[in-house]
């Protein structure tokens, strides 16, 4: 047999849908999804938080889809609204970086919080304060690290807050929120430390007020 006549396969299997690289649009369409289906009762808090931790570990459009499969297509559209309030959900600019070397940096106050936040502490301290904090969008990623140093994450008491990460050596603790209004921002934390540590959770007494009114204004 010759095996240079062989046809060669594709670098991409046929049914390549599902093989497509996650991009972050999809995660939160994904995320929004769950985030109705607990509102209506189809989910539980522990079956919801499972999800959650599921997309935003997936990589392909494939792994998330099988998330949301067993819910009605009027939980999906649903999830629609969701740009009245907060707008387009697609990446409008870089992510801002917070770096803490031999020293500090704190991010707090009336402040128009992006999309994205990138801190990295190395034998220093960074604060992170939103609960005075304008959201432009429902979700907001903060990405921390921390080697020898410390990253804190403050938010208001009525937003949800997730996260994940690994501790090495160190401590890496969030302290889960799920806001009663199904429209409230979301705030995942993903961390990663190394005789460290990186701890996010509420600000008791801190609450964002006329949270809908507020993003109207900020926005138009």
């Amino acid at each position: 047999m010759d095996l240079d006549k062989q046809p060669q396969k594709p670098a991409v299997p046929l049914d390549a849908d599902g093989a497509i690289r996650a991009s972050d649009a999809d995660r939160d369409r994904i995320a929004d999804i769950l985030r109705e289906a607990m509102a209506e009762g189809r989910l539980d808090a522990e079956e919801h938080s499972e999800r959650i931790d599921a997309v935003y570990r997936a990589k392909t459009v494939g792994e998330l889809e099988p998330l949301v499969r067993d819910l009605p297509a009027t939980t999906r559209r649903a999830a629609a609204p969701a740009e009245d309030l907060y707008g387009s959900e697609l990446p409008t600019g870089p992510a801002e970086n917070l770096i803490a070397v031999f020293s500090s940096t704190t991010r707090k106050g009336r402040w128009r919080v992006g999309r994205r936040t990138n801190s990295f502490a190395l034998f220093g301290n960074i604060e992170i304060d939103l609960t005075e904090a304008l959201f432009g969008q429902r979700l907001t990623v903060i990405n921390a690290t921390s080697i020898f140093g410390n990253v804190e994450v403050r938010v208001p008491e009525n937003i949800s807050l997730r996260g994940s990460g690994t501790g090495i050596f160190g401590n890496f603790e969030v302290h889960t929120l799920e806001a009663a209004d199904p429209q409230a921002p979301v705030v995942v934390v993903n961390g990663y430390t190394i005789f460290g540590n990186v701890e996010a959770k509420p600000k008791r007494g801190r609450r964002i007020s006329d949270l809908h009114g507020r993003l109207r204004k900020h926005l138009h």
